[in-house]
C-alpha cells in the first residue's frame, strides 16, 4: 500500500467544528467545542485512515497578497467569534503534542501552502488527501490527490468533481473565475452561475477561449457581460488560482506519523476535560492499528520570540482576526511582502538538531573582570550581548554582559541577580568596558545590536564601533525569509536549537525577570546568544562579500543603526492631555451619532452586532442586499458605502466605525505608551521587516497616524517639540517614486515634466488628454494621478475604473494613452521584468536584491501584471526610494553631529523626515536638511524636498 499524506487546512477545520458542535467548557470554564472537534477529527484520521504523513497548514495574520491585488477580497468576512479566540492556543498546543508540523507563509493563505506541498508530494510517491471544505482546493484534484470532507467522511476526486460541477480539475480555476465567490468576495462575471460556467467551459475549454468567443455565447446579456467584465474575470482568476511554487523546505521525516508526545496529550486532555480521548491516546501509544510512535523523536517545542529578535513572526493563531488585522501600510510588508519564501540555504531538519558544545566563565570578582578587560583590549572585534530587565530598551536595566570572540566559548559578567548570589557593581563594570566600547576601531557584533546600543546609551555608554549584525546581514541576503531571528539563524546555519527563554523566565502570570533567575542559568543562556551571534557574524560577512552586498551593509545599513538608535532614544513628545480632550470629544460625537442611528432605525440596537445590523438594514429599512456571507447579508464597509446613497443610516454607521477605531487605536492608546521617565513615545524603527528595504515602525506604529479624515489629522496636533520654544520641521521628498521611475526609464516626456518643476500630475494629464497644462481640470488631474501611481504597477482597466468610478472602456483608453505618450516607461518596465527573470532577483539603485520567481515570459494583454511582476517593479521603484532616504538620513545625521547643531531627528515616515529644533534655528536646519536630502543620490531628474515647520505635527507652514 502506498504512503499517504493528509494535509489539514487548520482554520477550515476549526471553523467547521466550532459551528457544528454545541458549547462546551473545560473544568476551568474555558470554551472547548472547537478544540474537542478538532482533536476528535485528528484522532479519527489517525485511527481510521492510518496515514503515513500528516502536515497542518495555517493562514498568517495580516493582509495577504490577494488583498493587495484586490482590496475587497474577503472584505465581507466577519470577525472571529469571541468564544473561539481562547481556543486557538489550545488547538496549537494539541497540534504540537501530536507532533504534526505546521506550515505557514507570510502573505499567503493555507490553500497556497497546501498547493505547494501537493506539488512537492508528487515526486515522493504519496497519495495525498486534502482535509478542507474550501472549494478553491478542488483545483488540486488529480489521479493521486483527493479532497477529504472529514465531517461527512466523503472523498472528492475527478469523478465526484465532474458529477458536481461538470468540469475537469484543470478547469476549476476558470470555472471559479466566471462564477465568482460571494464568501471570499471574488467578483466573477455577473449572470454566470455554475451551470452556465460549466456549459461555457464544456464548449470553449478555458476562460480565455470563453472570453475570446463571447459573441457566440447564448443570450444578449450574457454576451455583453462576458465582454464588459472580461478584466474582472481575469482579476478573479488571479484571486482563485493557488500558488504551487512556494519553495517550502519540508521536513518529510518530521511529517511522518508517530512523533506524538502521549504524556503531553494526556495532560492536555485532562486540562480540557476530554477524558474519553485519554483512552484513545493510550491505544495509539500502545501501537493500536499499527500506529506505534517513535518515542525518541517528539520534535522540538515551538520557539518563543527572543528579546534580541523583535522581528520574529507571530506564532500559530496569533491575532487571527479578520476584522482587526493591520491595514496594508501598517502590516509588516506593505506592498513589501515576499512573493514566496526562498528556499533557505543550509536548512536543517528538526531531527538533526543537536546541542553545541559551550564553555563559559562567570566573571564575578574584580580580578576576573580585570583579566577579561586585558584580553578584550587585544581583540579587534568581539560579540557583546546584554541580558536586561525588560524588552523595552529605553527602560531596561542591565542584568549581565555576555562576551564572546571564539567558537563555543564566552564570558558572563553578572551585575544583577537573586539575593545572595555574587554580582559585580553595575557602574564599575560599565566604567571598565566603556573605553573599549567607545573605541571606533573596535568592531562590536551582535544580533539586533540596536537594542544593546539603546541599553548601553541608558548606562552612559555610546557604542562607536558597530560590526556585523547577523539579523541585518541575513535580511540583505534573503529579504523574503520568514524570520531573521537568532533562533532561526542558529537552526538554519548550524542545526542548533537555542535555549528557549521560557525555560528561564517562564511565561504568563508566572513569568520572572531575568535578574530573578539563578546566575549560572542566565550565564549559559547569555553566552550561548553571544557565541552563536559571533559565529553567525563571521558566516554572514563572508556571504555578504561573496554576493556583492557587503558595501550595502557596511556603508548604508550598518551606519543607519546608529541613526535609528538616536531617533528611538530621542523619542517624540506627545500632549496626552490634548489626546484625552480629543478622546472625550470623539466619545461625545459617537454618542450623538448613536442617537441619530437609533432615531433613523426607530429603536435602539447593538450597532456592533452584524446580525442586528442585518435586521435593521434589510428587514426593517428594506435596503437591498448587496452581497452575502455565510452568516447572511454583508454589512461591511463596501456595502455600507453603496447603501449610503440610498439612506442616511449606513453613512452614519461608517462614521461610527471610523471614529470608534480612531478612539481606540490612537486617542486612548497613545497616552498609555508614553514613557513616564521621558514623557515621550519611543517607537521602534525596524530594518528587517519590509522586503523592499523600507523602514517600518512599531510599538507604536507612528508611520500610520491617520491623515485622511479631519479627526484623524487632529491626532498629529498632539505631537509637539520636547522643549518649550522649539518647533517641528517636516521634510518630504516630492513625488519620489515617480522621479525614480523617470530616472530608471529615461523617458523623455516624463524627465522633461520633472525638469520644468511644475506639478507632475498636471503635466501628465496634459499629455494624455492632449490639452495645454492650463486647460487641465480637477478630474483630468485625478485621472493622471491614479494612472501615475497605479498603472505602472500593473493596475488593470478594471482596477482603474473601480478607483475612478469610470467605465472600463474609458479606463483602458487612459492606460493606452499613458503608455503611448510615455513609451519609454513601457519599454523600461518590460526590460525590468526580462532582467529579473534572467537573474532571479530585482535590484534597487544601491544594489539591494530581492529574489522573485513567477514572472511570465511574454507581455500580457492590457499590460496586466501578476503578483511577481508587480513585486519586481515595486521592489525597484519603492526599494530605491528607501535606499535614497536612508542615505539622506546618514548625511543629515553626520552634518548635525559635525556642526553640533541642536536639531534632532525624530521620525521617518517613508518619504518624510521629522525634526525638532529651537525656533531661531529652524531656518538653517531646513537649509541643511534640504541640501543633504536633495544631494543624497545623483538622479537624472532633480530631487525636490518640501519643507514645513510649526508648533506641532499638524499645524505646520511651508518653509522656503
Amino acid at each position: 500500500m502506498s504512503d499517504s499524506l493528509y494535509l489539514i487546512d487548520v482554520f477550515s477545520l476549526v471553523f467547521q467544528v466550532f459551528h457544528a458542535i454545541p458549547e462546551m467548557t473545560s473544568p476551568r470554564g474555558l470554551p472547548t467545542n472547537a478544540v474537542f472537534g478538532f482533536t476528535r477529527d485528528i484522532l479519527n484520521i489517525l485511527r481510521q485512515k492510518q496515514p503515513t504523513h500528516l502536515i497542518c497548514a495555517t493562514d498568517p495574520s495580516g493582509p495577504g497578497e490577494r488583498e493587495r491585488l484586490y482590496p475587497a477580497y474577503k472584505a465581507n468576512r466577519s470577525s472571529t467569534p469571541e468564544e473561539l479566540r481562547p481556543q486557538f492556543p489550545m488547538i496549537a498546543q494539541t497540534i504540537e503534542a501530536f507532533g504534526i508540523p505546521v506550515l505557514e507563509v507570510a502573505g499567503w493563505e493555507a490553500d497556497d501552502v497546501i498547493a505547494s506541498v501537493v506539488a512537492q508530494a508528487a515526486s515522493r510517491d504519496l497519495d495525498v488527501f486534502v482535509v478542507t471544505n474550501d472549494k478553491d482546493a478542488r483545483q488540486l484534484i488529480g489521479p493521486r490527490v483527493k479532497l477529504y470532507n472529514v465531517r461527512k467522511e466523503l472523498l472528492m476526486g475527478e469523478p465526484e468533481l465532474l458529477a458536481d460541477w461538470g468540469i475537469r480539475p484543470d478547469q476549476v480555476v476558470d470555472f471559479q473565475s466566471l462564477v465568482g465567490d460571494s464568501v471570499d468576495n471574488v467578483p466573477g462575471v455577473p449572470l454566470v452561475g455554475p451551470k452556465k460556467a460549466s456549459a461555457l467551459l464544456a464548449q470553449f475549454g478555458t476562460l480565455e477561449e470563453v472570453l475570446a468567443h463571447a459573441d457566440e455565447a447564448p443570450g444578449a446579456k450574457l454576451r455583453e457581460n462576458l465582454k464588459s467584465f472580461a478584466d474582472q474575470a481575469r482579476v478573479s482568476r488571479q484571486l482563485v488560482e493557488l500558488r504551487r511554487d512556494l519553495p517550502l523546505a519540508i521536513d518529510w521525516n518530521a511529517a511522518r506519523v508517530g512523533h506524538w508526545n502521549a504524556d503531553r496529550l494526556q495532560e492536555l486532555f485532562r486540562e480540557y476535560g476530554f477524558r474519553r480521548f485519554g483512552d484513545e491516546v493510550r491505544g495509539l501509544d500502545a501501537g493500536t492499528d499499527g500506529l506505534a510512535p517513535n518515542s525518541t523523536v517528539t520534535g522540538p517545542p515551538p520557539r518563543p520570540a527572543r528579546p534580541a529578535a523583535a522581528v520574529a513572526r507571530k506564532t500559530l493563531f496569533a491575532d487571527h482576526d479578520e476584522e482587526f488585522d493591520p491595514p496594508p501600510d501598517e502590516a509588516p510588508a506593505d506592498t513589501d511582502e515576499p512573493t514566496g519564501l526562498p528556499a533557505e540555504p543550509g536548512a536543517i531538519s528538526a531531527a538533526k538538531l543537536e546541542k553545541r558544545r559551550l564553555t563559559f566563565e562567570i566573571v564575578d570578582t574584580p580580578e576576573k573582570l580585570a583579566s577579561l578587560i586585558r584580553q578584550l583590549e587585544q581583540q579587534p572585534k568581539f560579540c557583546l550581548d546584554l541580558e536586561t530587565t525588560s524588552l523595552d530598551a529605553v527602560r531596561a536595566e542591565i542584568v549581565g554582559w555576555a562576551i564572546s570572540w571564539q567558537a563555543h566559548a564566552g564570558y558572563y559578567i553578572p551585575v544583577r541577580g537573586p539575593a545572595g548570589q555574587t554580582t559585580l557593581d553595575p557602574h564599575t563594570v560599565a566604567d571598565a568596558l566603556r573605553p573599549i566600547l567607545e573605541n571606533p576601531d573596535v568592531a562590536v557584533a551582535n544580533q539586533n545590536i540596536k537594542y544593546d546600543m539603546l541599553v548601553l546609551r541608558r548606562a552612559g555608554i555610546r557604542l562607536r564601533g558597530i560590526g556585523v549584525d547577523p539579523m541585518i546581514g541575513s535580511y540583505l541576503l534573503e529579504a523574503g525569509a520568514r524570520s531573521h531571528s537568532l533562533d532561526e539563524l542558529a537552526r538554519r546555519y548550524f542545526g542548533h536549537e537555542m535555549i528557549p527563554i521560557v525555560a528561564l523566565i517562564g511565561k504568563g502570570l508566572f513569568q520572572k525577570r531575568m535578574d530573578e533567575i539563578d546566575i549560572p542559568l542566565v550565564a549559559e543562556y547569555a553566552v550561548e546568544d553571544a557565541e552563536v551571534a559571533w559565529e553567525l557574524a563571521i558566516l554572514v560577512e563572508r556571504q555578504l562579500r561573496e554576493q556583492g552586498l557587503w558595501d550595502l551593509y557596511w556603508n548604508l545599513e550598518r551606519p543607519l543603526i546608529e541613526v535609528l538608535v538616536e531617533m528611538q532614544a530621542n523619542g517624540i513628545r506627545v500632549n496626552s492631555e490634548l489626546l484625552r480632550v480629543q478622546s472625550a470629544e470623539v466619545a461625545g460625537r459617537l454618542e450623538q451619532i448613536k442617537a441619530e442611528i437609533y432615531g433613523l432605525a426607530g429603536h435602539e440596537f447593538n450597532i456592533d452586532s452584524p446580525k442586528q445590523l442585518q435586521q435593521v438594514l434589510f428587514a426593517e429599512l428594506k435596503l437591498p442586499v448587496i452581497k452575502k456571507t455565510k452568516t447572511g447579508a454583508s454589512t461591511d464597509q463596501d456595502v455600507l458605502e453603496q447603501l449610503a446613497a440610498q439612506h442616511p443610516l449606513p453613512s452614519l454607521l461608517l462614521t461610527h466605525r471610523v471614529l470608534t477605531k480612531l478612539k481606540g487605536t490612537y486617542l486612548d492608546a497613545l497616552p498609555e505608551m508614553i514613557n513616564p521617565e521621558t514623557g515621550k513615545i519611543h517607537t521602534s524603527f525596524n530594518q528587517v521587516v519590509a522586503a523592499t528595504g523600507r523602514l517600518s515602525s512599531s510599538e507604536p506604529n507612528l508611520q500610520n497616524i491617520p491623515i485622511r479624515t479631519e479627526e484623524g489629522r487632529r491626532v498629529r496636533q498632539a505631537f509637539v517639540p520636547s522643549v518649550e520654544g522649539w518647533r517641528l520641521l517636516c521634510a518630504d521628498y516630492s513625488q519620489i517614486e515617480l522621479r525614480m521611475l523617470a530616472h530608471f526609464s529615461a523617458d523623455p516626456a516624463l524627465c522633461a515634466a520633472f525638469a520644468t518643476g511644475g506639478d507632475i500630475h498636471t503635466a501628465v494629464a496634459a499629455e494624455i488628454f492632449g490639452v495645454a497644462a492650463e486647460a487641465v481640470d480637477g478630474q483630468m488631474r485625478r485621472v493622471a494621478k491614479a494612472v501615475n501611481f497605479g498603472v505602472i504597477y500593473g493596475q488593470s482597466p478594471f482596477g482603474l475604473s473601480a478607483a475612478l468610478g469610470i467605465s472600463q472602456a474609458d479606463a483602458a483608453k487612459f492606460i493606452d494613452g499613458y503608455f503611448t505618450r510615455y513609451a519609454g516607461i513601457d519599454r523600461y518596465l518590460e526590460a525590468l521584468l526580462v532582467e529579473t527573470t534572467r537573474t532571479g532577483y530585482a535590484t534597487t539603485i544601491l544594489g539591494r536584491r530581492r529574489a522573485i520567481q513567477g514572472i511570465r515570459p511574454q507581455p500580457q494583454p492590457n499590460r496586466q501584471r501578476n503578483l511577481p511582476e508587480r513585486t519586481a517593479i515595486n521592489t525597484v521603484i519603492q526599494g530605491s526610494a528607501a535606499d535614497l532616504i536612508k542615505q539622506a538620513m546618514l548625511n543629515v545625521f553626520a552634518r548635525l553631529r559635525g556642526e553640533a547643531h541642536p536639531g534632532k531627528i525624530l521620525l521617518q515616515i517613508h518619504d518624510e523626515l521629522v525634526f525638532e529644533a529651537p525656533a531661531d534655528r529652524i531656518a538653517d536646519l531646513g537649509a541643511l536638511v534640504r541640501g543633504e536630502m536633495e544631494r543624497a543620490l545623483k538622479l537624472s531628474v532633480p530631487l525636490v524636498v518640501d519643507l514645513s515647520a510649526g508648533p506641532n505635527w499638524l499645524e505646520t507652514e511651508p518653509l522656503e
